[in-house]
């Protein structure tokens, strides 16, 4: 499955991107999905059947293996990372609001 952006991209998306695109190809099942929310916030979602076997801390440490690819100025940019298993979508509140985001006022 290809990582989608929604709505513009821009360099930090980019390399973002890039930096994810390893885990993509290691984890085929995973949905990457990230946008920009304002001009100094991404937001990142991975839904990945894998994470059911791990805690929140063990899914960040894991992914986090792949952001730290990316430049500091990009990763910096990111306020949102939500990672959690295709079960975990429907009750997450976190997942409800990267599916519909406030408005930003930046």
């Amino acid at each position: 499955m290809a990582i989608k952006v929604r709505g513009r991209s821009d360099e930090s998306i980019k390399l973002i991107v890039r930096a994810l695109e390893d885990y993509q190809a290691k984890h085929p099942e995973a949905q990457i999905e990230l946008y920009r929310q304002n001009s100094v916030s991404i937001r990142v979602r991975i839904i990945d059947p894998r994470f059911a076997k791990r805690d929140k801390a063990q899914r960040s440490k894991y992914v986090w293996q792949y952001l730290d690819r990316a430049p500091e100025d990009a990763v910096n940019d990111i306020s949102f990372l939500l990672l959690i298993t295709p079960e975990e979508t429907e009750k997450s509140f976190a997942n409800f609001e990267f599916e519909d985001p406030i408005p930003s006022k930046l």
